[in-house]
C-alpha cells in the first residue's frame, strides 16, 4: 500500500534537528548490530559528539553516516538537506534553486549546489536498467524544448533541444538528449535502453523505420493523418503514443511553471 508523503507539519516533527536526522541516516545505512568493517564483529555504535560519526564498541572503528551521500563535507545544516529532499519528492512540478534558497534561507550558490546534487542521487537511485521485453508494450516519442525550431527535425539549428523518451505501460520512463531526430541517432537509443521482443509504439516518422529488423514489434500511428490511437488485434492492445505525449506535456508545464526555462547544457538533470 502506497504511503502518504509527509506534510510539512509532520516534517518538522519527525525531523526536528540535525541530531535527529543523522541518526536516521545511520539507522537506515546501517544500524546497531552492523559489522564493524575493522574489527568484523557485530557491534554496539556510539555517537561522537565532535564529528559526524558513530563509535564502534569494540575497537573504537568510526562509522561516518554522511559518507556517500549528498551530505558528504557539506557544512549546511542536515535538516535543511532533508527538507529540500521533503520538498523534491512532495512537489509536482519539481523544485527550482531559486524556490530552495527562499525557503530555506541559503545562498543561491548553495542551493543551486543541493538541488544539482539531489537530483543526481535520484538518478544514481534512479538507474539505468534496460524497459521492455517480451510481452511489454513501450511508447517511444520526441519532443522539442526551448528556442525557435528552424528547418527540418531541427536540422542545422541548435535553437531547440531535442530529447526523446520511451515509456514502458505501467512501468518506468527512460529520456535522453539528443543532437537530432535522425535515424542514426533514434534507433540506437531504442536498442540500448529497450531489451527485445516486445511492442514499440511510435508516431510516422522515418528515422524509427528498421526497428522490426533489430528484434522489435513496431506499432505505428500516423498523426499526419489525425490518427491517435486505434486497437490492433493482433497485438490485442491499442497503438498510440498518448502516455509518453502526455509526459512531455508535464515536463514542460514544469519547466515552464517552476524553472522558466532550461539551458541545453543542465536540460538532462
Amino acid at each position: 500500500m502506497a504511503q502518504k508523503p509527509l506534510t510539512t507539519t509532520q516534517f518538522f516533527r519527525q525531523f526536528p534537528d540535525d541530531e535527529t536526522c543523522l541518526n536516521h541516516l545511520f539507522n537506515v545505512r546501517f544500524g546497531q548490530g552492523f559489522a564493524c568493517p575493522s574489527c568484523e564483529r557485530p557491534s554496539n555504535w556510539y555517537r561522537i559528539k565532535a564529528e559526524r560519526a558513530y563509535s564502534c564498541q569494540w575497537c573504537g572503528h568510526h562509522l561516518h553516516p554522511t559518507v556517500g551521500t549528498p551530505f558528504e563535507q557539506t557544512r549546511t545544516p542536515l535538516q535543511f538537506w532533508f527538507f529540500a529532499i521533503h520538498l523534491f519528492t512532495t512537489t509536482r512540478h519539481g523544485v527550482s534553486a531559486k524556490e530552495l534558497q527562499r525557503q530555506l534561507g541559503v545562498t543561491y550558490k548553495t542551493a543551486w549546489r543541493m538541488a544539482g546534487l539531489i537530483r543526481q542521487h535520484m538518478a544514481d537511485v534512479d538507474g539505468d536498467d534496460m524497459i521492455g521485453g517480451a510481452g511489454t508494450h513501450v511508447e517511444i516519442d520526441e519532443t522539442l524544448i526551448g528556442g525557435v525550431k528552424r528547418g527540418k527535425h531541427n536540422r542545422g539549428s541548435a535553437a531547440k533541444t531535442v530529447l526523446i523518451g520511451a515509456m514502458e505501460r505501467g512501468g518506468e520512463v527512460v529520456t535522453q538528449v539528443v543532437p537530432n531526430q535522425r535515424k542514426a541517432t533514434l534507433q540506437p537509443f531504442v536498442e540500448n535502453n529497450m531489451a527485445t521482443g516486445g511492442v514499440v509504439h511510435t508516431d510516422e516518422l522515418n528515422s524509427y523505420r528498421g526497428l522490426a529488423v533489430a528484434g522489435y514489434r513496431h506499432a505505428t500511428v500516423n498523426h499526419g493523418a489525425e490518427e491517435y490511437a486505434y486497437y490492433d488485434w493482433r497485438l490485442a492492445a491499442t497503438v498510440s503514443i498518448n502516455a509518453i505525449e502526455g509526459f512531455w506535456r508535464h515536463l514542460k508545464c514544469s519547466i515552464q511553471g517552476t524553472h522558466t526555462s532550461v539551458s541545453p547544457k543542465y536540460l538532462v538533470r
